[in-house]
């Protein structure tokens, strides 16, 4: 299927009000009744998709629908939610919409709530496509070393999360006003030791420029939703990975240094009939930049 070139930019819905009565800051493109596919994004991050994401969405006929999660730019936080917490608010934004079923797929922090959308809701998510997707901590001791190959920046981050709340709180505050103000010709200082060097060609020109509106918009107002993903990560997901029965692809790269090559290897492992895609010489940000394409081919 193809779409028009000249199809619009995201429009914001910032006050999408769930039954709970939080608000998610909720972004649309493409035609109505065009099959949907549910994005959601990393961690710290918005509902703001990249050009190079949206246009290959909507260059295959497809409706994108996403929002910050909890916490980030303008939707409510939700304190103590789960990785299995994403799934009732994103079936309530499918019904608001008079979307019936969909394909969905998540980058990096994004990879554990796309698979819980697949896992727990299989007859509202048909395809779950997981982009360079973290591990859950808790279910995988003993079996995956959650830790290593991550950058010292992730070690620092993570480290802290094991510690709890308060501590992690402490210290992403530390770097609240870098992330709060940052451009795009900043991205590689301030993420040093996160980006090898096939990610650092694309910290410049648009993606550099969305990665970092994505950061601002993120933690325009705090820490919130970035604490709340990390405790998430490391705190059981609230479903069963064995027990999960729509496709799911795993996308990874070798040399990515935010989320390791080892995690997508034991999620291709721990999900039943999970497509691996584990790819030499990929990093964190040019697995999505360079194989979307392909990754939604695969989900369509």
């Amino acid at each position: 299927m193809t779409g028009s070139a000249a199809a619009p930019r995201f429009a914001i819905m910032t006050a999408f009000t769930l039954s709970d009565g939080r608000s998610l800051d909720l972004r649309l493109s493409g035609g109505e009744g065009s099959p949907a596919l549910v994005y959601h994004h990393g961690t710290p991050s918005s509902g703001l998709l990249s050009r190079s994401v949206e246009q290959a969405a909507l260059a295959r006929g497809l409706r994108v629908v996403s929002w910050s999660r909890p916490g980030y730019s303008d939707s409510t936080r939700h304190p103590g939610r789960t990785v299995a917490s994403v799934v009732d608010d994103a079936v309530e934004v499918l019904d608001a919409l008079g979307i019936v079923t969909a394909v969905t797929t998540g980058w990096s922090g994004g990879g554990p709530h796309t698979i819980a959308c697949g896992a727990l809701r299989p007859d509202r998510f048909r395809a779950v496509g997981v982009i360079a997707g973290v591990a859950p901590y808790s279910e995988s001791q003993g079996s995956l070393a959650w830790l290593d190959g991550m950058g010292q920046e992730n070690l620092d981050e993570f480290g802290a999360t094991l510690l709890g709340e308060s501590p992690l709180r402490t210290l992403l505050e530390v770097g609240l006003p870098t992330y709060q103000a940052i451009q795009a010709d900043e991205i590689v200082d301030a993420m040093a030791t996160l980006l090898p060097d096939v990610d650092r060609a694309y910290c410049t020109d648009e993606f550099g420029d969305y990665l970092a509106t994505s950061f601002r918009e993120a933690v325009s107002v705090g820490v919130d939703g970035w604490v709340d993903d990390d405790l998430a990560f490391a705190a059981p997901w609230g479903f069963d990975l064995g027990a999960v029965s729509v496709p799911v692809s795993v996308w990874q790269g070798s040399d990515d240094l935010m989320v390791p090559f080892a995690h997508g290897r034991w999620l291709a492992d721990a999900i039943p009939g999970a497509r691996a895609h584990l790819l030499e010489g990929e990093g964190h940000l040019s697995v999505v930049v360079g194989r979307i394409g392909d990754i939604l081919d695969e989900l369509l």
